[in-house]
């Protein structure tokens, strides 16, 4: 009897640790790249690239240009205020190959703006030091009205959360935005010509 108790309590700390084992391996997805679905930011932002858009990968790390695309059209939602406006001014629908984080979303004084690299490769015209003022201080490096602050400084761009972001988050949406393709479009002298060699 005493032998079948010791047996039966083995057996029942083996089921405990088999079963804390196994929660334990199916959580380790969290915080580890793997999302709830079993995705990496990777795999998903390779899924979440728009099939309109070809993306340049000559010369960059697929890898964090994908895991930018997470974040860009994922996570961090660029595309809900950089994509240009889905109409014209007449209602005719514009295609998102022509739109794509081009700017131009009016929001009241002030207007989301074009994101797609210049003819120099720069995503915004920034470089990765001036995007990374933006995205950490809020710095608004084209300086249009109402210019509030000095230096000034941009008032619906969700920067103040932003700002928290790691820098290999940042890299990567950087990396992705230099991706895409060149859009014209802007405010800027050259928002017509921008993407001319």
């Amino acid at each position: 009897m005493k032998r079948t108790l010791i047996v039966l309590a083995l057996l029942c700390v083996a089921v405990l640790v088999l079963h804390s084992a196994q929660v334990t391996v199916q959580g380790q997805g969290q915080g580890n790249g793997q999302g709830s679905g079993g995705s990496s930011e990777v795999q998903a932002g390779r899924r979440a690239v728009p099939p309109e858009i070809t993306l340049n990968l000559q010369g960059r790390n697929p890898s964090r240009v994908y895991e930018g695309s997470y974040y860009v059209n994922g996570v961090s939602d660029c595309i809900g205020c950089h994509n240009g406006p889905d109409t014209d001014e007449s209602g005719n629908a514009i295609p998102l190959a022509e739109r794509y984080l081009a700017g131009g979303q009016n929001f009241g004084p002030v207007f989301s703006r074009n994101l797609t690299p210049d003819v120099n490769g720069l995503p915004a015209g920034l470089t990765f030091e001036r995007f990374v003022q933006v995205i950490r201080q809020g710095r608004d490096f084209k300086e249009f009205p109402p210019v509030i602050g000095n230096p000034d400084t941009l008032i619906v761009m969700p920067w103040p959360s932003y700002r928290h972001g790691t820098d290999r988050w940042l890299r990567a949406v950087y990396e992705y935005l230099q991706s895409v393709p060149c859009l014209p479009g802007g405010p800027l002298e050259n928002a017509a010509t921008r993407c001319d060699e």
